[in-house]
């Protein structure tokens, strides 16, 4: 049936026997994409039949669906006609393994970030009712994306603005790691029947109709009944934290009972309030392994579909080697403390959090409460290192700011996924982190190349009183060798000598290009240096440590004894380092430079080395900019 589903429209006629094949044709389908690709398979095998009841009683795109995160649309994807490009999923040029309002006119958002539905979902439904336009706004959020505190403005706010928003709480216990919390232990005692469901309902009418009946008052008087309704309810049934909050609240249901989820959808359509629909699902449902091993299937590289396998055979990553450097530190010293915001596995904190559970701390998916919480333990003692992805750390800009830095407080940011970052697209690039922490004062940002430069870098970030951020990409440590065990001199980078052909007692730098980059660009700019050294064009490497501060005499007497300079950043342009620099050296007097970053746009999916490509960032164009300096 599937290769035949064009738009929403041609599943509402389907019975519900040809609703379950269908749902097992579109797992077996995600399966098999994701286990070429990779992708997120745990959470979308576990919507399934909550994306086809979605799509049974509402009419989208008239009526607007707004999935949280969005890593869980993939049978949202493949019931709006992209079944035909569902095999290009996260590849270049191929589909977004998100939300993307390019695609399709069913996806209202570009998303990536969690815990934003219900804000966008209001606005959306706010401006429909100005502009007098139908239609109903669902905001699909995960129980994980609850524990951000967005998701509690938003419920906030629609509880007061009262308007008919409809939230989809998609209760699995699961975020990436398993969730943890207030809210994660709330939701786990929500356990109300469908028979006690279906008495509330029939209270709250009968509640309804008495008070309006009520002599002189009647529904003029809408505060009032409101009011009258809400007490009287409360002496009759208990109320819950969404209730409480102006919303019904209706469930928990079992989100793999298609036909049931529709009933509850058709009945809470005709409501004229806000309401939240709570389901509880299997998070990897229908496939044993992601079922088994949700956190390794949230999202994962190709596998082999049949075993379930993953191949984990994979050379040393920057994140690895964190992990083993601070499990070493950690030993060492008990005042170091970690910190998570749902990414526990994901930032190399699975054996931090085995060995040292009493210093470890997932605080869910609360960004901005990582950082400020980060404050309040280095105020009274304690060393926490703050593990986070760079895209990721724009969400808590404000605390670093005002909780961090205005402090003067010791604390340790490790900013993973820095730079390019494969398959996820937009929303995930970690190209903004440099423009956004550079300009912040009592900060220290630093970048290393491998993970000797590594450990050197998170030790003396240890040792320091300082607030230090440290970015690192998502690929595999590049071979380390004598130089990156140098020791710290602050503000100084790493010039590393490729091809010296001078005689003796002479200087041939002036003959040369000074390569200038970043750590995460290291493997690229070092291959780059390599081919044109082979080709005699000479190329030396200056790696900077430190992105602030820096000694800028030091490296303007540095970069004079070259021929001409390139800076080669795995950041944006706009507010990068790069471009401080050249201008540093314009106002020295030497105007031989050229910039490569990332530019003014964002960039899509695909492979490292295809981002990189896009960006003028590959070691062909770092090759072909260095020679062009040479011959100038």
């Amino acid at each position: 049936m599937l290769e035949n589903i064009k738009s929403p429209s041609d599943i509402k006629g389907l019975s519900h026997k040809e609703i379950k094949a269908l749902a097992q044709e579109i797992r077996n389908e995600i399966i098999n994409v994701v286990g070429k690709n990779g992708g997120h398979l745990a959470s979308n095998l576990g919507v399934v039949e909550l994306t086809l009841a979605l799509h049974r009683v509402f009419d989208s795109p008239n009526d607007a669906i707004i999935w949280d995160v969005s890593h869980q649309c993939y049978a949202h994807k493949l019931l709006t006609g992209r079944y035909d490009s569902f095999s290009t999923l996260r590849q270049k040029d191929g589909i977004s393994g998100f939300t993307n309002t390019q695609e399709s006119p069913h996806d209202y958002f570009i998303n990536g970030h969690s815990s934003t539905s219900i804000s966008s979902a209001l606005g959306l439904l706010t401006s429909w009712e100005l502009n007098k336009k139908e239609g109903k706004v669902i905001a699909v959020i995960g129980d994980g994306a609850l524990t951000g505190g967005l998701a509690f403005e938003g419920l906030c706010n629609a509880g007061q603005l009262c308007k008919n928003l409809i939230v989809i709480l998609n209760d699995n216990q699961m975020s990436i790691d398993h969730n943890t919390g207030a809210i994660s232990r709330y939701l786990s005692r929500l356990t109300m029947t469908k028979s006690y469901q279906s008495f509330r309902y029939s209270i709250d009418r009968s509640i309804e109709r008495f008070a309006t009946k009520i002599p002189y008052l009647g529904r003029g008087i809408e505060k009032f009944i409101f009011r009258f309704k809400r007490s009287l309810k409360g002496l009759i049934l208990t109320n819950n934290l969404f209730t409480d909050l102006g919303f019904e609240y209706v469930g928990p249901l079992n989100g793999h009972d298609e036909a049931d989820l529709e009933k509850v959808l058709n009945r809470v359509k005709k409501l004229h309030r806000p309401v939240v629909v709570h389901v509880v699902t299997k998070k990897g449902k229908g496939y044993e392994p992601a079922e088994k091993n949700p956190e390794i299937f949230h999202g994962v590289g190709p596998f082999d579909t049949l075993t379930g396998i993953v191949d984990t055979n994979n050379p040393l990553s920057f994140t690895d080697a964190f992990s083993q450097i601070l499990m070493k530190n950690a030993a060492a010293n008990d005042k170091i403390a970690a910190i998570t915001a749902a990414m526990c596995k994901g930032t190399g904190l699975s054996d931090f959090e085995a060995q040292y559970k009493d210093r470890f701390f997932d605080v869910g998916i609360a960004e901005e409460h990582a950082v400020t919480f980060a404050g309040g333990l280095s105020k009274g003692g304690i060393i926490p290192v703050v593990c986070i992805y760079s895209t990721f750390i724009q969400r808590a800009i404000d605390q670093i700011v005002h909780d961090i830095a205005l402090q003067n407080l010791h604390a340790i940011f490790m900013l993973d996924r820095a730079g390019a970052v494969p398959c996820d697209g937009v929303t995930h690039q970690g190209v903004f982190d440099i423009s956004f922490l550079r300009p912040i004062p009592n900060f220290v940002l630093m970048a290393p190349a491998t993970k000797n430069d590594l450990e050197i870098c998170f030790e003396w970030a240890l040792k320091s009183d300082k607030a230090v951020a440290i970015r690192y990409p998502k690929t595999n440590c590049p071979p380390d060798s004598e130089i990156f065990s140098s020791p710290i001199e602050l503000g100084r980078g790493l010039l590393i000598k490729k091809g010296d052909i001078q005689k003796e007692g002479e200087d041939s730098t002036s003959e040369k290009v000074l390569i200038v980059s970043t750590g995460g660009m290291y493997t690229e700019v070092n291959l780059a240096a390599e081919k044109l050294n082979e080709a005699k064009a000479l190329a030396d490497i200056y790696l900077m440590r430190f992105i602030k501060p820096l000694d800028e005499d030091y490296f303007v007497q540095t970069a004079k004894k070259y021929k001409g300079i390139l800076f080669v950043e795995d950041g944006v342009r706009i507010g990068g380092i790069s471009v401080y620099l050249d201008e540093l050296l314009a106002r020295n007097n030497f105007t031989k430079t050229k910039v490569l970053a990332f530019g003014d746009k964002f960039y899509s999916h695909g492979n490292r080395q295809q981002i990189l490509e896009a960006a003028g960032l590959s070691v062909e164009n770092i090759i072909k900019t260095a020679k062009e300096l040479l011959c100038d």
